[in-house]
């Protein structure tokens, strides 16, 4: 039997196993909020449609301010009131301050370890801690003071070059090129080389990360890579 024979058949097998865990706890009642009804696998997926901010907008004056919606496995509460966000936001802030694990943080970020998507706990105060006192403490930004002051006497200089013959800038393009030079030498000790390009890395881990994942809502999915398939 061939491979895509095999992948084929563990799909419908997983297919049918979901259909049926749903059926079967369908008859225990969970006590959610209103939502639209939901699709097996997908659940609420295909209703969002290009523009999710207007259809999650148009949802909540038919459900209300706090609804439900099931996003494949993984369920959502939309919340569309501001006395539902302070409450959320700011009374119970510690319940929800963990970002959900998605499978770009997963591989990209060593099991989602990095400051910026770890859970919270007694681990992400530690990082958090570590972070501010190697990176921004005073004394560090004191000791990183004079490749800022080198850099951007540089920048200076290449504007008053530019003003001299005329020449247009672009202050935005500028600002980031000085941006992205002070990085490399506060991290590499080095000026920017073509062999590691860090923005045009942070600019590709910033869309690989915000890109749709279905792996990220229907979990069991992800083994079979289906995107990667299709493309």
């Amino acid at each position: 039997m061939s491979s895509a024979a095999i992948t084929i058949l563990a799909f419908l097998l997983f297919t049918f196993l979901y259909i049926l865990f749903n059926l079967v706890s369908h008859t225990i009642t969970h006590k959610k909020p209103p939502g639209p009804p939901t699709l097996p696998i997908i659940g609420n997926l295909h209703i969002l449609g290009k523009l999710p901010h207007r259809t999650l907008q148009s949802l909540s004056k038919k459900y209300g301010p706090i609804m439900s919606l099931q996003l494949g496995q993984v369920p959502a509460i939309i919340i569309s009131s501001s006395k539902a966000a302070e409450s959320f936001l700011k009374t119970h802030d510690i319940v929800f301050a963990s970002r959900p694990k998605i499978q770009g943080s997963e591989l990209m970020s060593y099991g989602s370890k990095g400051l910026a998507f770890s859970a919270y706990g007694g681990y992400w105060r530690s990082i958090r801690k570590l972070c501010t006192m190697e990176l921004l403490s005073a004394s560090k930004v004191e000791m990183f003071g004079p490749i800022r002051k080198e850099e951007l006497c540089v920048l200076v200089k290449s504007l008053e070059k530019a003003g001299l013959v005329g020449e247009v800038v672009n202050v935005s393009e500028a600002l980031g090129n000085l941006i992205e030079d002070i990085v490399y030498k506060m991290i590499l000790g080095r000026s920017k080389c073509e062999q590691f390009e860090l923005k045009r890395l942070v600019k590709k881990g910033m869309t690989l990360i915000g890109s749709f994942n279905l792996a990220d809502y229907v979990p069991w999915l992800g083994a079979f890579d289906l995107q990667v398939c299709m493309y």
